[in-house]
């Protein structure tokens, strides 16, 4: 089981950025497909990106295409969430995790295990 730790949550105002960082236990992070998704009080647990193994392929929910980036760095064994351009609807528990997504009837889904202890990202308006 390949452990993860997030951290880079905090506090921002509208419009502004965070990066937020999975760090793995191990370098088997280059064999995961890895992703975020987030949970918010009282909503739905919500995919939010997922990067393949050869990072080369992505995947970025519709609310977030153009605002946020999601990166690998090998040598760190770390998954980075850039986030930019923040709406306060954006404040969640953000998770890393090991990621699937998949199109059904012309629809992508995804798939996560189980995340870590999270990271909060709250903003402000």
């Amino acid at each position: 089981q390949l452990e993860l730790v997030e951290s880079g949550g905090g506090l921002v105002q509208s419009g502004g950025s965070l990066r937020l960082s999975c760090a793995a236990s191990d370098s088997r992070l280059d064999y995961y497909v890895l992703g975020w998704f987030r949970q918010a009080p009282g909503k739905d647990r919500e995919g939010v990106s997922c990067i393949g193994v050869g990072d080369e392929n992505t995947y970025y929910a519709d609310f977030v295409k153009g605002r946020f980036t999601i990166s690998r760095d090998k040598a760190k064994n770390t998954v980075y969430l850039q986030m930019n351009s923040l709406k306060p609807e954006d404040t969640a528990i953000y998770f890393c995790a090991s990621c699937t997504w998949f199109t059904r009837a012309g629809t992508v889904l995804t798939e996560f295990g189980s995340g870590g202890q999270g990271t909060q990202v709250t903003v402000s308006s």
